[in-house]
């Protein structure tokens, strides 16, 4: 696991912890390394599990997807953020999304009971592992929100001016990089990619942006 530890260390949720630190909470939580493969998946909606997971390499995609194959993308998972804590937090709970690899990918299982029980010695580092998890879960929270407050918007055109400003804002910037392809942005604000494919054309000869790819540019009416 050392050769990771330049990822962990970055992760909100080792935060302020030394390098013997983590390595003992690794033990401590039984974590286990996986592979995973482009398109396989690692949590499936329906699934029960205890463990959360941590991404090392590589990028995941939390979505939810009907019967007839319609998907919403709830969030994209990059390396060094984590996923599927709620559920594994939650004993017996049902999970309503799927998680599966949108590249080759490697990520590391950690067991959230083992995590949440204190060990015999009350190590100072465990108990800090746990409020950090309890600020990762609120960052969760605030992403939920903010895919809310751009869901809630009426028209393909306002979805995505809500989440470009966002971006925009998020970045402190007015030309950024998005994480996600034309098609995964669609799923994302639960638009048609061809209305939504429109809108940026239009938005780009009004003179509000310029796009290349998940590149976007943004501009105020006065420039």
């Amino acid at each position: 696991m050392k050769k990771y530890l330049c990822i962990l260390k970055k992760s909100p949720f080792f935060q302020g912890m030394t390098d013997e630190e983590i390595l003992s909470i690794l033990q401590c939580v039984d974590a286990r390394y996986r592979s995973v493969k482009n398109g396989e998946y690692i949590f499936q909606i329906g699934d029960h599990t205890t463990e959360m997971g941590l991404v090392l390499s590589g990028s995941l995609l939390a979505v939810q997807e009907d019967l007839w194959g319609r998907r919403n993308i709830i969030t994209k998972i990059n390396a060094g953020d984590f996923f599927g804590e709620p559920y594994a937090a939650t004993p017996g709970s049902v999970l309503n999304v799927s998680v599966v690899a949108c590249e080759d990918c490697e990520i590391l299982m950690l067991n959230v009971s083992r995590l949440l029980t204190v060990c015999p010695t009350a190590c100072t580092h465990h108990n800090r592992l746990i409020r950090n998890l309890v600020s990762v879960l609120a960052g969760k929270v605030l992403l939920f929100n903010e895919k809310v407050s751009h869901m809630s918007k009426r028209t393909t055109r306002e979805k995505l001016l809500s989440y470009l400003s966002s971006e925009s804002i998020k970045q402190g910037k007015r030309s950024f990089f998005i994480p996600f392809d034309r098609q995964q942005l669609a799923d994302y604000l639960c638009v048609e990619r061809a209305a939504m494919s429109a809108e940026l054309s239009k938005l780009k000869k009004e003179g509000l942006l310029n796009t290349s790819r998940n590149y976007f540019e943004l501009y105020t009416q006065k420039e």
